[in-house]
């Protein structure tokens, strides 16, 4: 079974690249499409780029992030994405 989310993320392709590694360490990139694998099974991230959104006069880069882990049991998927989400924590103050 494969285990698929989509998101919506207010980030750059670099600042999503530059905290990508805290969720995957290594991960090889090809244009939009991160790829690697866990176990011997190929998993992959795509960025789509989505319009800029826009808070009072701040512009906001956005991307639509597809991912697919193949052959990935439900429970396993929802570790990895508390991984990820972990890895995309910001602080504020």
């Amino acid at each position: 079974m494969d285990f698929q989310r989509t998101m919506e993320m207010s980030l750059s392709r670099e600042e999503f690249l530059r905290l990508l590694p805290a969720a995957v360490p290594v991960f090889d990139v090809d244009g939009d499409t991160v790829r690697w694998s866990e176990g011997g099974r190929p998993w992959r991230i795509r960025l789509v780029p989505l319009a800029p959104l826009r808070v009072a006069g701040a512009r906001l880069p956005r991307h639509r992030v597809d991912i697919v882990l193949r052959e990935c049991a439900a429970d396993e998927g929802g570790a990895f994405m508390a991984r990820f989400h972990r890895a995309f924590l910001r602080g504020g103050g």
